[in-house]
Formats: C-alpha cells, sequence, structure tokens
C-alpha cells in the first residue's frame, strides 16, 4: 500500500490544487462545464453527469480502499466499482479529488464533488446528511502496536479500563467516532494526520496503539516490519461503505443502486473486491439500513 494517506490533512488550498491536478490526470478532462454543478443540485445529476462524461469524486488516497497512483490514475476499491457502475449508467469516467475525510460531507453538500467513494464508514450521523448506496465493502478494525504488542491492547474496552493508554486516531475518520462513542477522554487521543503518521507515532512512543481498519494496516505492513497488526477487534463496531450522495440526488442514487445490484451479480465485482484485498462474500446480505444503525 505504499503511500497511505486516509485522513489526509492537506489545507483547504492544497486539497484545491491537487483535486483540480488528479481530475485532470485521472479523466483527461480540465475541468467541469459551466453550470454542472449547479444541474446537479437542481436533480439533474444523471444527465449532468452523461453529458460532460465524467463524476466528480471525492477520495482520499487510502489503499485499499482509495488509490492514487504517480500518474494521477485513481483507483482502489471504491473509485474501481464506481467507475464499473458509472459505465452502465453512461457516465464515461470519474474525476478523483483528494480531501480530508472530514471535509467530504461539508465538499459533497456543498456541490465541490458529485459524490464520495473513499471508504467513508456509515454510520448514523454520516447517514443522516448524505444518501448512501448499498454496501459495497464491509470492514473490521485492529491495532498497530509495538512488536510484540507490550501492553496488550486488543479491544477498545482496554482503553476505557486504562487511562495511561494512548492511541493514534484520524481526525474525522469512523475510528475516532468508535473512541468518541465508548468515551474515550481527548487527552488519551492522539491526532495524526494520515496512516504514515500514525505508525510513526507508535514507533516514537507517542501513542501506544493505532486504531485503523484491519487491511489499511496490513496494507501498511508490508513496507513496514516495525510494527505489528492485532487481530481483528471484537468489540468495535462492523461497518463498512458505500458511495455517498447528496440527500438531493435520490433519483440518481435510486439508478446507482439498480446497477450496483446488477454488477455485484458479475465476475467482475468480485475480481476488484478480491483484487484490494476484501472479501466479496461478507458483503452478502449486508445492507446499508443496518449499518447506519452503527452508532456515531
Amino acid at each position: 500500500m505504499m503511500n497511505i494517506s486516509r485522513r489526509d490533512a492537506l489545507r483547504t488550498a492544497g486539497v484545491a490544487a491537487v483535486g483540480a491536478a488528479l481530475a485532470g490526470w485521472a479523466s483527461g478532462c480540465s475541468s467541469v462545464p459551466v453550470g454542472g454543478a449547479a444541474n446537479a443540485a437542481a436533480g439533474n445529476l444523471l444527465e449532468t453527469a452523461k453529458a460532460q462524461g465524467f463524476l466528480r469524486v471525492a477520495i482520499a488516497n487510502e489503499p485499499p480502499y482509495t488509490q492514487v497512483s504517480a500518474d494521477g490514475v485513481v483507483s482502489g476499491c471504491e473509485p474501481d466499482v464506481l467507475r464499473a457502475v458509472c459505465k452502465r449508467l453512461g457516465i464515461a469516467d470519474i474525476q478523483g479529488i483528494v480531501t480530508p475525510y472530514g471535509s467530504m460531507i461539508p465538499g459533497l453538500n456543498a456541490n465541490r464533488w458529485d459524490v464520495i467513494a473513499a471508504g467513508l464508514f456509515m454510520k448514523q450521523s454520516r447517514c443522516s446528511q448524505v444518501a448512501y448506496s448499498e454496501p459495497v465493502i464491509v470492514s473490521t478494525e485492529s491495532y498497530a502496536t509495538p512488536k510484540g504488542n507490550p501492553k496488550g491492547i486488543t479491544s477498545i474496552a482496554a482503553i476505557t479500563a486504562d487511562p495511561s493508554l494512548r492511541i493514534a486516531v484520524l481526525p474525522g475518520g469512523f475510528e475516532e467516532g468508535i473512541l468518541k462513542t465508548a468515551n474515550v477522554p481527548e487527552p488519551q487521543q492522539v491526532k495524526v494526520t494520515d496512516g504514515r503518521s500514525g505508525i510513526e507515532a507508535v514507533k516514537a512512543n507517542r501513542a501506544d496503539a493505532f486504531l485503523l481498519p484491519t487491511l489499511s494496516l496490513r496494507a501498511l505492513a508490508k513496507d513496514d516490519a516495525g510494527f505489528e497488526v492485532t487481530e481483528a477487534l471484537k468489540d468495535a463496531p462492523r461497518t463498512g461503505s458505500g458511495a455517498a450522495f447528496r440527500t438531493a440526488d435520490s433519483s440518481f442514487q435510486e439508478a446507482y443502486n439498480k446497477e450496483l445490484a446488477a454488477f455485484k451479480k458479475t465476475p467482475e465485482f468480485g475480481q476488484i473486491l478480491t483484487k484490494w484485498g476484501f472479501d466479496p462474500a461478507v458483503v452478502e446480505g449486508v445492507t446499508a439500513q443496518e449499518l447506519c444503525q452503527t452508532a456515531g
């Protein structure tokens, strides 16, 4: 997983600059046509996206969920599925815009992009603000700890039971919500900017563990043998993600869900998930309605 940045902390100006560059690299389209955002906001997202040939998508550059290569090509489990479903809808491609997780929903509702496909896990607070598609992935959580896990941290409960423990977490992420729901005090939370800085916080003894999705940590561990990854935490809530749309784009969401359901029945869906390390069987029978009940 090379250069993970799950909760990328780019400043606003940096996000705009990188987003514009990635948009051009990813699709070959230089800009959104005049009026595109306004038409999308008016409920014509499908027509707008088909006419302009792409859909603007917020991503985070956190493999295996999302990834941006050196030449700007956007991939990862979520964008690859989104691109495939969009093609079924007559939308030629997607444009990736890198943005911090905490800015994704505000940016969506401000019409800065049309959809979020970034491993933005479903939970009650998010589901009240956006319209999620049915799930594409289902995920578990783990800790990155020093080799040997010297403090034996294997659960969320362990953090609440020991106020001396410090847990690295990405601001705006699902994991921060887990700690807040568990009433982990702020002084125990070490805020980091991305996956690599979370690992460095653990290795430098600024944090006792780093909470992140199991797959993200395992991918980081492929390039760094200086820490270990725990088994999936049994007391962390199960969650998952799909594409997130503005609530005003309910007609697009319905069309997307219809094509997503058909796409899930094809071999290509399973191939995409398997390529990025996910088990397509885990998604079967899981609904957005279920995952939106997750507290946080």
